[in-house]
């Protein structure tokens, strides 16, 4: 098992430590390039949404990055200490609606959603616990 692991700050913003775990994820457990491609996407959208909606105050925060992976599935770990937030609780947008009819938001977690295997999520000692698991298909 490879596990990385990386810390980023609220008040920055950059996802660049994110994406070179991606990256090292990719070299060391030799992952198809959609696979990696999926773990981008879900990554910057779950992320971005705990950087812009997770913090009333303007303090800086941390947010806690885990990547590890087995031959057969990568699980991605956050973990923040922003408003209770459960992204299961949302509910799926009704995409049959045209878009001028659809409310704003959601589109992101739905993604998500279809591009992860399992999502669990824990609010636990006022922090979010968010785990992600994708299968990796031989």
């Amino acid at each position: 098992m490879v596990t990385l692991q990386t810390t980023i700050s609220s008040k920055a913003g950059d996802l660049t430590a994110v994406r070179d775990m991606v990256a090292v994820l990719e070299r060391e457990r030799d992952l198809p390039p959609a696979l990696v491609f999926d773990l981008y996407v879900v990554l910057d959208e779950v992320i971005s949404n705990v950087l812009k909606y997770a913090y009333a105050d303007d303090a800086a925060h941390e947010v806690h990055i885990t990547l590890s992976a087995t031959d057969k599935a990568v699980q991605i770990g956050i973990e923040d200490d922003g408003r209770a937030y459960d992204p299961l609780a949302i509910a799926t947008p009704d995409l049959s609606l045209p878009l001028a009819e659809r409310p704003l938001g959601g589109l992101g977690l739905h993604f998500v959603r279809h591009l992860i295997d399992e999502v669990a999520y824990k609010r636990e000692s006022d922090r979010n616990y968010l785990i992600l698991n994708k299968k990796i298909n031989p």
